[in-house]
Formats: C-alpha cells, structure tokens, sequence
C-alpha cells in the first residue's frame, strides 16, 4: 500500500479554546468547507458532528476529544477537537502530547480567558507550534485590537496579526489580508469593490508586518537590506519557519457561526502550522540500556507509537488511539508494548471521524489511527516493533481534587458497577477509584462537580448502572514544615523464627508540588540492599493512609540511612513494619499541616454588580489578584478554596440576574487555616 498523503502534506492539529469559545463550531465549519461533512451541524441544536456523545448534545459542551480527518489544498489535516471545560483537562493534556500544531480560538468579545491561559500553558509544554484565530467578530463589544495586546500580556507570546478586520460587530464585513496584501469579502457582501479601503493605509500597515518579520528572520532581513521585493510566498515561508520555531503566533480573525474567515483559517493551518517533518524527531529511550533514541518522521524507520486515548466502544469494544512516530504498520501485526513489556497483535485500524471509523490495511509515519483488539494497552504506553525496543515518556495528568461516595441502588448492580467503574478509569487517567477497607465505602474522585456528575450518568446510560452519591468531598492533603529523624524498630519473638527490622529515617519536608522523593543512604551494610524496597513500600503505606489528620501526605523527602538487621530474623514484612512504624512516628513530630486546593477563578460581570460579586468572593475566602475592566464589563481574577466554591454558581447568577459568568480551574495546594483544619480532621476521624 502506497502512501496517500507525502509527510510533508500532513499536519496535526488539535482545537484548542476556553469553553463557549467557539471551537466546535470551528471544527464543524473547517469540515463543511474541505468537503468532510456537507451539512453543517450546531452545538445550540445538538448537532454537531463532533460533539457525538448524548450529554454533550444535551449540554451545549465538548466532553471527550474527537479525533477527524479532512483535506485542503492536497493536504491531509488530522484535527482532534478537545473540550474547553477545566473539568476536562486532561483530554487537553493527552491530545497536545501527540499533536505538531494547535489553533487556538479566542472570543473577540471576551478575550484571553481562564482557561485559555491553562491550554496555552499546556501548548508551551509540550512545544506545540500555534496559530490565533480570533472568533465572533461579528459580536457586539468584540474588539481584535484589545484580543492581540491580552494575547500579548497574559499569555506572554508574541502576537503577529496577519490580518486587519474591516468593522467590528453587526458591520463586520472582511478583513485585510497583510500578506497578500488584498481586502477579502466575506460571503454576504457582492464582491470586494464594495468594501473600500485605504489602499496607502493598507501598505503602511503590511509594511509594518515586513518590518516586524526583518528583525526576527535572516532571510527577509537581506531582502529588506538590499532592497528588493519580497513576495508574499516569501513573506509566507519566514512566517512559517518562525511559527514553527515557536517564535511567534500569527493571528487572524473571523465568525465561525456566520462562515466568515473559516477557508482563511484552512489556508493558515496549511500555510504555517507544522508537518511531521517540521518538528523535532520524537525523543524516545532504550528499555534496555537507558540510551537515548531519536524516532526520525520515515516510512523507512522501525515503527514506533504513543498510545493517547482508550475508548471503550459500546458496539466495538475497546478502541485505543495511536500517533505514528515512525514506520508503517499492518492491521494484524505483532507489537511490543515495553511499558508493561507485553507483546499485543493489533487488531483492526481505523481513521476516525468522531464515532464513526473507515476501516484501512496499513497506517503510515504521522498518522493518527484507532486500533481495536489492544487489550493490554493503555493510555500514555508505547507500543514499537520487538527488534527495536523504544520507550516514548508517558502522559502525565493531574491529580484530582474532589471525592464522594457512591454505592449500587441495588445489590443486582453491584457487580455492573464494579466493571463500569473499571471501564472508565481506563479511559479518564483523572478519574480515581478508591475502596475503603474500613467503611466499605467505595470512593471516585474527579477534577470537580461536572466531571463526577458526568461520569454518574455515563454509569446509568452506557452500563445501566444506578447508583446513589453522597455530597461532594474536597481532596485535602498533608504534609510537614520541618524536618526530623525518627527511628523505628519492629521486634517479635514467638518461640521460632522471630521477626526484626530496625530503621532511621530522615524526613523532610519538600518544596510544594514536588511529590514524594526515597533516597538510600546507608552506608557500611547496616541494612542489607534487598530490604531497601520493603522499607519504601512501609514509608509510601503511610503516605497513602495518611497522617496525623488522616490525609494522604504529599511533598516529602524520605532518606533511610541507618539502622540493623539480625541474619535470621530480619524479612521483608519487619523491615516493612518498622518502616511504617518510624515513618508514622516521624510525622508526628514533624509539626504536620493540612493542605486544601485552591482553585483559579476568573468571573465576568456586568460593572454595575462588581461591588456584589467581591463581597461574595472576601466571604469565601477568596484572594484577589486583579480587577480588569472594559467598558460595562469587569473581569476578577481571585485564587479561591476549593471548598468554598460549592453553591457558587448559583450564588453569582443570583448576585448578577443570571449575566454574569465564570470559569475555574486548579491552581495549587496551600495551608488550611488551622481552625479549618482541625474541623476537617475531625470530620475525616469520623469518617472512619
């Protein structure tokens, strides 16, 4: 099978946007435009292609990442969809690790919001080159100008708008494309002659673009030098090469809902965003040795994928989503999977255009593809051909930060809710599911009210689940402030073979989000080198079961560096205990605290209940970092307790006559006060 689409012809590309942006609605429109869908579909009607799933019709949101494939100018364009919802972060995460390029859509009425900053920073992560597409223009209040400069201040980027709009709101009408260097009418207008545009203005403003471009790009810094010419298809590659370098981000503008600016947009994604062979070769690791291994963009080379996503197809079965490295595979095929180190056959392939699929032999070097028949491969795996080991790094997600309770209505539903549970953990790596061993209680945690509540339908709907839920809980941790040693030692004698293990462990505290780190500093054979892992799993039991509070601790440096072993009585199971014994002696006198999320909350508001809103924020204990305003509306920016922000909703709708609205998004972990905290440990104690 012969390759469709040159590698240089392909790119991509994710959606990326704050919720209500317009990303959907976007997508749609690319697809109507290159010839994928010939019916538009509407998020406000429940439509849209990409918006498969049942609640996303009826919610009006993109809840799962949906992956599609469409042409345009003799290019193959992969684009993943993801949702704008914080609560849905990590379909973010998983699909900007796979991705060479993103579009990121701005509301040019509101701006640079929440949750545009989050998926901007996860972009800078991973390095994913970006072109701005500013949407609604056509909205009252939009404003392109006050879009770039926000772009610009909060998001830290350099900005190059390629376009100029003609009107704003109901008047506009086109834009002014600076690099053509020609006025573009949009569909509602006869022809381009009725727009009139200064056409001095016009090349004063595209000489501003060539100047900008002069001092970032050699190649039309000696044009302009030597005083030719440049030509648009110049102007073009220098744009190309520094967006690809992540030295800048073009900008364009249009309304996606009203078809104006979207075969622009198609043009920009082909024009500037990268191919696979415009980014660096995927850095991957030898299982074996460690060595590191560069996975070149070649048909030619071994074959070698990340697997991003896990769907579990009601009619299908267990679907899992590949990005292609390199090389090319066959449907059937063997493959090495050298995370878990487990060799699985693909099964069928697929292209994907939301939930329907087009079943194909082989898939190619920058592929995006759906495999059926990966029983044993998850998400963030590797999987590559058995002669030629590679391990790519794993997707990292955050952790969650709200519990509840469920139980089974019925006992007939137990068991269906212990496979459903399953299932989607697989799917969601920030959905956790934990057993309580001592109430019986079993527990799932999320990223926040929505995704729970999400999942719970998914539970009755997808698998006939039904299940009762207590109120939501906040994930409060521990950790220390100061640092101590602490010596534990675990004897028992019982006639025969007695038990021993003795240990000191030094426990400090670690800076905030660094996790939990284990060091092994004995020295002299005090304690023989296979008890080492026993003592990290006593010292983890703890961390995990929690401290002083009842928490789980986070944030601590452990090093075990002394103790004693007997030739006969010293295990596994005592070196354990004793562990587990210094360690819950060692929080103890380790002036423990207890740690709440906090939460990045971003509200807009008509001016006239700005006073309302903020005394309702300093009653939840809220901090606030700025107060934006523009025209008769302010945006607030405040870090805010997760656990405060329960009834928020429908406090500020109250608070606003329902026009005002919010977004909120994790933002770390900080100190609870200590009355707060000693009212939350005794509710975990009773909880027991």
């Amino acid at each position: 099978m012969s390759r469709t689409f040159p590698l240089d012809k392909i790119r991509n590309i994710g959606i990326i946007a704050h919720i209500d942006a317009g990303k959907t609605t976007s997508t749609e429109m690319i697809l109507h435009h290159a010839g994928r869908t010939y019916k538009i579909g509407s998020v406000d009607e429940g439509t849209a292609v990409m918006d498969w799933m049942q609640q996303e019709r009826e919610r009006g949101i993109t809840i799962s990442s949906a992956a599609t494939t469409c042409r345009w100018r003799e290019c193959c364009i992969n684009i993943i969809d993801t949702p704008g919802h914080v609560d849905f972060t990590a379909e973010v995460e998983r699909s900007l690790r796979v991705l060479d390029g993103g579009v990121v859509i701005f509301d040019g009425v509101a701006g640079v919001e929440a949750q545009s900053e989050a998926v901007w920073r996860q972009a800078d992560k991973y390095g994913v080159a970006r072109i701005c597409f500013i949407n609604k223009m056509d909205r009252l209040g939009a404003d392109f100008q006050h879009t770039v400069s926000m772009i610009s201040e909060r998001l830290q980027a350099t900005p190059l708008p390629l376009q100029l709009p003609i009107g704003s709101e109901k008047l506009f009408r086109g834009v002014v494309d600076l690099v053509e260097g020609r006025v573009v009418a949009f569909p509602f207008d006869n022809n381009e002659a009725s727009i009139e545009v200064d056409q001095a203005l016009l090349s004063k403003h595209r000489q501003a673009l060539i100047d900008e471009l002069a001092e970032m790009d050699e190649q039309i810094m000696d044009l302009y030098l030597n005083g030719q010419d440049i030509s648009s298809s110049e102007l073009k590659a220098a744009i190309r090469r520094l967006t690809v370098s992540n030295r800048i981000v073009p900008v364009i503008c249009g309304s996606a809902l009203r078809d104006r600016g979207i075969e622009l947009l198609l043009d920009a994604i082909v024009d500037y965003l990268p191919s696979p062979l415009d980014v660096r070769p995927a850095l991957a690791t030898d299982p074996e040795n460690g060595r590191e291994v560069l996975c070149m963009p070649s048909d030619d080379e071994p074959f070698s994928a990340l697997a991003f996503k896990t769907v579990s197809d009601p009619f299908m079965g267990r679907l899992v989503y590949l990005r292609v490295y390199s090389g090319t595979i066959k449907a059937g095929a063997r493959v090495l999977n050298p995370t878990i180190d487990k060799k699985e056959r693909l099964g069928k392939l697929y292209i994907m255009h939301a939930d329907h699929r087009e079943e194909i032999d082989q898939t190619d070097t920058g592929s995006i593809v759906a495999s059926l028949g990966l029983r044993m491969t998850s998400t963030g795996d590797t999987l590559c051909e058995p002669a030629r080991p590679v391990l790519f790094e794993t997707i990292r997600f955050a952790e969650p930060v709200l519990s509840m309770a469920i139980e089974p209505k019925t006992k007939l539903d137990q068991v269906k809710l212990d496979d459903a549970l399953g299932k989607l953990a697989v799917e969601d790596p920030t959905f956790k599911i934990y057993h309580d061993q001592e109430t019986g209680q079993t527990l799932i945690s999320g990223m926040g009210e929505l995704h729970l509540e999400v999942l719970m339908e998914r539970m009755l709907r997808e698998h006939g689940v039904k299940v009762n839920a207590g109120k939501p809980q906040v994930a409060y941790k521990e950790t220390i402030t100061v640092p101590v040693e602490s010596e534990g030692r675990f004897v028992r004698q019982s006639g025969g073979k007695g038990q021993y293990g003795h240990v000191w462990l030094r426990i400090e505290p670690g800076e905030r989000g660094s996790g939990f780190e284990f060091r092994d500093q004995i020295r002299g054979g005090a304690i023989p080198k296979e008890y080492v892992p026993s003592i990290e799993a006593g010292v983890k039991s703890v961390l995990q079961s929690g401290g002083v509070a009842g928490y789980p601790v986070m944030d601590v440096k452990v090093t075990v560096y002394d103790g004693s072993f007997h030739e006969v009585d010293s295990s596994d199971v005592a070196f354990r205990m004793a562990a587990f014994m210094a360690m819950r002696d060692g929080i103890d006198k380790a002036n423990p605290i207890v740690l709440e999320p906090i939460m990045r909350l971003e509200i807009t508001t008509p001016n006239q209940f700005l006073g309302d809103v903020i005394g309702d924020l300093n009653s939840r204990r809220a901090r606030i970092e700025g107060i934006e305003s523009r025209t008769e509306l302010s945006s607030v920016r405040c870090l805010v307790p997760l656990a405060e922000t329960f009834g928020f909703a429908g406090d500020l709708r109250s608070l606003s006559q329902g026009r005002a609205s919010y977004t909120m998004h994790f933002a770390c972990y900080e100190e609870l006060p200590r009355d707060l905290a000693e009212q939350a440990a005794s509710r975990a104690r009773r909880s027991r």
